[in-house]
């Protein structure tokens, strides 16, 4: 095996690990996510919290958000996000490659 292939296995096996260990190495965790842990945390720290503004597409359909849309908006930020980081790595890839006057570079 070469030496690259050898570093992409380990990495990849670091990969899972880095995944699996929190989920058996401590029992009965609630892992959850930061926003309601954090409205808790100011809402101990301050007492009686009160937003200063109500979210913009609950304000729209005048209540909460249900958890799907929630997770729909979510996936297109994200692969809204993921489109604009591959187009500016194509981007950079492709202005280094055709650097030399319109030509492609050799090698």
């Amino acid at each position: 095996m070469k030496n690259k292939n050898k570093t992409v296995v380990v990495l990849i096996v670091i990969a899972i690990l880095i995944v699996f260990i929190p989920l058996f190495a401590v029992r009965g965790a609630e892992f959850a996510g930061a926003d309601g842990s954090g409205s808790d945390m100011v809402n101990e720290i301050q007492g009686d919290y009160e937003p200063w503004f109500t979210p913009i597409m609950e304000t729209l359909i005048g209540g909460e958000l249900p958890g799907e849309m929630e997770s729909l908006l979510f996936s297109i930020q994200t692969g809204i996000g993921v489109g604009i980081i591959a187009y500016a790595f194509g981007y950079l890839v492709a202005r280094k490659k055709f650097s030399n006057n319109g030509e492609a570079l050799q090698g």
